[in-house]
């Protein structure tokens, strides 16, 4: 991405410098420096995109949850992001008003109560991954646990075959991380578009299993689901799916990588966990304030406008960064400090606004239960000597995470 032209001011050109830092593995691994660089020197910044069009960065915690709370002006339609989906990722690329009844078909399917009697089950199959390494005293968290825990809930959530998961996992990072050559973006965008069809061949099959076999599924239901008393139409229901797919198998993944990490090189931190299990739903919420592994989300901007006295236009690019706005101490007390006594802790790691993360309830319960299952049973680890950590831009999420124990 650039931002100006080599004839920008020597002020301009050290803020477009900082810009473009946003998007290297080096930010992705260590963002804080950056996002306070952005915050003070150019809180809302101006440059090109990776596609040539005008691009907006957003960073400070006012700003950016404006911005997510007023959807007339910054729309999340298919125009902000295209990852080769052959439809709307619904209810994500939909604004309001005609976004309101997907979110009354599926929000009921992600409330608390709906979460509460999958804790056992979620439980049980923390227990078995750690079973499978906890004698050899070292493992691969990302491979071995980050990846296969969220993964498994989501295809038994969905009613899918487990035997199924490799291609999902596939399909998961062709899409977000596809493997081409690096600033390639045709390349990507092929590779994105192929997943994008073969998406919709398997959930259009599945789909149609689900309405021949009935059972007490995700799927299930979204196969016979309806919106304004009529049934989804084929492009409603996959585009469900598809956004399903890539929040289930993706997000819950990085933030454990994130967490674990983080808190295998602050012994103290994981200590207070390993001493107070109760702790872990506040010290979840901090980590995913501090450490935020969704570092950013995209929109476009609908109508010429104003944000924090910049001119915005019709068709303008955005990036909302979560990752500053929840590092922003005129929101956050000692904000670059993970503090797991910390009260009012209003983060913006689920997004805010009517876009607001559909799977939140579900993502903190597995959280929540990993932490404490994993210092329940390895409270003493640190992260394998010789190991330097790489996370990847955009969601930061670790290649490995090797962890070792006594």
């Amino acid at each position: 991405m650039s931002y100006g032209t080599t004839e920008a001011p020597r002020a301009a050109t050290e803020e477009l410098h900082v810009g473009m830092r946003l998007f290297t593995p080096d930010t992705a691994t260590s963002p804080h420096e950056v996002y306070a660089q952005l915050r003070s020197e150019c809180p809302v910044l101006r440059g090109d995109g990776w596609d040539g069009k005008p691009q907006v960065i957003v960073s400070r915690y006012e700003d950016v949850i404006w911005s997510l709370k007023h959807p007339e002006h910054f729309s999340s339609a298919p125009e902000a992001v295209n990852i080769g989906q052959e439809q709307k990722l619904i209810p994500l690329q939909v604004d309001p008003p005609e976004h309101a009844p997907y979110r009354r078909l599926l929000d009921p399917e992600f409330a608390p109560k709906r979460m509460k009697p999958l804790e056992p089950e979620v439980r049980a199959l923390v227990n078995q991954l750690i079973d499978r390494f906890i004698d050899r005293g070292e493992c691969d968290v990302h491979e071995e646990l980050a990846t296969p825990l969220p993964s498994g809930v989501f295809l038994a959530l969905m009613g899918l075959p487990q035997s199924d998961l490799p291609m999902f996992l596939q399909w998961r990072d062709d899409t977000i991380r596809p493997d081409v050559a690096p600033g390639d973006m045709e390349a990507a965008a092929a590779v994105r578009e192929r997943v994008g069809h073969e998406l919709s061949e398997y959930f259009e099959r599945m789909v149609e299993e689900k309405r021949k076999n009935p059972e007490d599924t995700l799927l299930t239901r979204i196969a016979h689901g309806e919106v304004d008393g009529r049934p989804l139409t084929r492009e409603e229901t996959l585009g469900i799916c598809h956004l399903l797919l890539l929040g289930g198998l993706d997000t819950v993944t990085a933030t454990l990588d994130c967490a674990l990490a983080y808190l295998a090189q602050h012994p103290d931190r994981r200590q207070a966990i390993v001493d107070n299990p109760a702790l872990a739903p506040v010290a979840v919420e901090e980590l995913l304030r501090h450490q935020t592994p969704v570092m950013m989300v995209l929109r476009v901007v609908k109508e010429d406008c104003e944000l924090a006295g910049q001119e915005l236009k019709q068709g303008d690019g955005m990036m909302v960064i979560l990752g500053s706005a929840n590092s922003d101490d005129s929101e956050f007390d000692a904000a670059s400090e993970c503090d797991f006594t910390r009260e009012a802790n209003r983060h913006l790691a689920f997004g805010a606004g009517p876009h607001r993360c559909l799977g939140s309830n579900l993502a903190r319960m597995e959280l929540v239960i990993a932490l404490e299952e994993w210092h329940r049973r390895i409270p003493d680890y640190r992260i394998k000597e010789g190991t330097e950590l790489l996370y990847s831009p955009g969601i930061r999420q670790t290649a490995e995470l090797p962890l070792v124990w006594t």
